[in-house]
């Protein structure tokens, strides 16, 4: 994440919100052809998605799928919409290779009213970790 100044203070700005596209869907029967991950520069990718941490993560995201299906969007438009809640994050990069991707991913906006207390716990149990509030800091 690229942090920068903001005239009241600090912003984040949240880089890679689909986990560079693991979050797509695209890698989960295995490694496409046509995709980043098969290219020479990206075997780090390669080697993350087949890792057991990254079966790991493909098991996670079948069941944040079904937090998704529950809210009536994507997956991708969950994980952006989960970035953007946080008070803290100013803005979300998106990785957008083709205009259907880019018109998805925007469908976020939506999603975020849909963002309840108990659906951001519920993710949060999920991924077992929570993004950190000014209220969680004790001044």
């Amino acid at each position: 994440m690229a942090v920068f100044m903001l005239f009241s203070g600090v912003g984040v700005v949240s880089w890679s919100p689909l986990a560079c596209g693991i979050i797509t869907g695209k890698y989960d029967s295995g490694i496409p052809e046509t995709s980043r991950a098969s290219m020479k520069p990206y075997q780090w990718l390669r080697e993350k998605i087949t890792s057991e941490d990254g079966r790991k993560q493909q098991a996670k995201l079948k069941e944040l799928t079904h937090i998704a299906e529950k809210l009536g969007c994507t997956l991708p438009q969950l994980a952006i919409a989960w970035c953007l809640r946080n008070e803290g994050v100013s803005s979300v990069l998106l990785g957008s290779s083709n205009p259907t991707q880019l018109t998805e991913n925007l469908g976020a906006i939506q999603v975020i009213p849909k963002m309840t207390t108990g659906i951001a716990s519920e993710v949060d149990h999920l991924l077992g970790n929570r993004p950190h509030s000014k209220k969680d800091y004790h001044h």
